[in-house]
C-alpha cells in the first residue's frame, strides 16, 4: 500500500508539473500593451506653428495602437487616453500623470509606450533677435591742457535677423539605471524632474524606504531596464533607417521622467519629432509622415515581441528539458528500488 501511495504520489506531481508546463508555454511573455499618448486636454504640451504636442501624439498612437491590433488581434491594447482629455479624466497634470501609470500597473500591463513630440528654443518655427549688422567708426578729438589727443569710437547698426528653430531628429528615454543601488538612491534623493516636457516638479515619487517599492525597483533594475533599452534601441535603428537624425536613448541618472519610473514593467517614451521645426512639424502632423513614424515603431515593436518571445520559448524549452532529466532520475531510483525488492532477503 505504502509504494502504491508513493507511486500515485509520483504520478500525481507529474501530472500537475505537466498541466503547468504546458500553460506556461501557451501564455505569451507579451499580453498586454500599454499606449499612452502625451498630454491632452488642458494640457496641450508643446505647441508647433499649427499644432499641438497632445493632438499630434494622440493622432500616432492610435494609429500605431491600430496597425498593432490587426498584426496581433490577440493583444490587448490599453490607451491612457483615445480623445482630447486629460487622462482619467482629472483636472490637473500631476493627477494625469498618476492615473497613467495606475492604469498600467493595475492592467497587469506587459510593455508602455509613450509618445510625444519635442519642443526647443524660445518660439516654433524661429524668432527674431537684435543683432549687430555693422558698426561705424567715428573719431572725437579732445583737448586737455596743451594737448591734443583723438579717441575712435563706433557707432553700432542693429537689425532684427531671423533665427530658424533648427533642433529636429528623434530621441527615445528610459529611465537611467546601472546598479540596482544607483536606482534606489536616485528615486530617494530627488523629487524633481527636468529636461522633457512631461517632466513635473510637484509629483513626490513613491518611497523607496517601502518594501514593496523597493522590491519593485530592484525588479525593473534587474530585468525591466534590460528590455526596455532593447526597444528604445530598435526604435531608435528603425528611425534611422528611414533618414530621420537619430539623437539616441536618452537616459536619466537622478533626474528622470514621472511616469516611466512609475510604471512596473518595461517602459519607453518616444519623441518623435521636433514641433517647434517647422519642416519637421510639417513631417509629424501629416499622413505620410505620421504613416512612416508608425511603420518604424511597429517594425520595432514586432522585432521586440518576436525577440521576447523566441528567449522564452527558449527558456521553456530548457526548462522542459530538466524536467525530462528529473524524471529520468525519478525513474532510475524506481529502477533501483525494484531491484533491490527482487534481490533474496538474507536470513531467511
Amino acid at each position: 500500500m505504502k509504494k502504491l501511495f508513493c507511486l500515485f504520489t509520483l504520478l500525481l506531481s507529474f501530472c500537475i508539473i505537466h498541466r503547468t508546463g504546458a500553460q506556461n508555454i501557451s501564455k505569451k511573455p507579451l499580453q498586454t500593451l500599454i499606449i499612452d499618448p502625451g498630454h491632452g486636454g488642458l494640457d496641450p504640451g508643446a505647441i508647433g506653428t499649427k499644432a499641438s504636442e497632445a493632438n499630434v501624439s494622440l493622432q500616432v498612437s492610435l494609429k500605431l495602437g491600430d496597425t498593432i491590433a490587426k498584426a496581433y488581434p490577440d493583444l490587448k491594447i490599453i490607451y491612457t487616453r483615445t480623445t482630447d482629455v486629460l487622462p482619467g479624466p482629472v483636472q490637473n497634470k500631476d493627477a494625469a500623470l498618476k492615473y497613467r501609470a495606475n492604469l498600467a500597473n493595475q492592467s497587469g500591463g506587459d510593455l508602455f509606450i509613450a509618445v510625444h513630440c519635442n519642443s526647443a528654443g524660445k518660439h516654433p518655427g524661429g524668432w527674431y533677435e537684435r543683432r549687430v549688422v555693422g558698426k561705424t567708426p567715428v573719431v572725437k578729438t579732445y583737448k586737455k591742457g596743451k594737448k591734443t589727443y583723438t579717441k575712435t569710437t563706433y557707432q553700432y547698426q542693429y537689425e532684427n535677423v531671423f533665427v530658424e528653430n533648427k533642433a529636429k531628429g528623434t530621441e527615445t528615454y528610459i529611465w537611467a539605471v546601472s546598479k540596482n543601488d544607483d536606482k534606489i538612491n536616485s528615486v530617494s534623493k530627488n523629487n524633481e524632474y527636468m529636461g522633457e516636457i512631461d517632466s513635473t516638479s510637484t509629483l513626490t515619487l513613491p518611497d523607496p524606504s517601502d518594501p514593496a517599492e523597493k522590491a519593485r525597483m530592484l525588479i525593473y533594475a534587474q530585468n525591466y531596464f534590460r528590455k526596455s533599452l532593447n526597444l528604445a534601441d530598435m526604435v531608435q535603428e528603425e528611425f534611422k533607417s528611414v533618414g530621420r537624425i537619430d539623437r539616441g536613448v536618452k537616459q536619466r541618472n537622478d533626474k528622470g521622467i514621472w511616469v516611466l519610473q512609475a510604471t512596473a514593467m518595461p517602459s519607453i517614451l518616444i519623441e518623435i519629432g521636433f514641433i517647434s521645426n517647422k519642416e519637421e512639424e510639417e513631417y509629424i502632423t501629416s499622413e505620410e509622415g505620421q504613416a512612416e513614424i508608425v511603420k518604424n515603431i511597429f517594425t520595432a515593436f514586432k522585432n521586440y515581441k518576436e525577440r521576447l518571445e523566441n528567449k522564452t520559448k527558449e527558456n521553456k524549452d530548457a526548462e522542459k528539458e530538466k524536467e525530462k532529466e528529473k524524471e529520468k532520475e525519478k525513474e532510475a531510483e524506481k529502477e533501483k528500488e525494484k531491484a533491490k525488492d527482487k534481490e533474496p532477503k538474507k536470513g531467511f
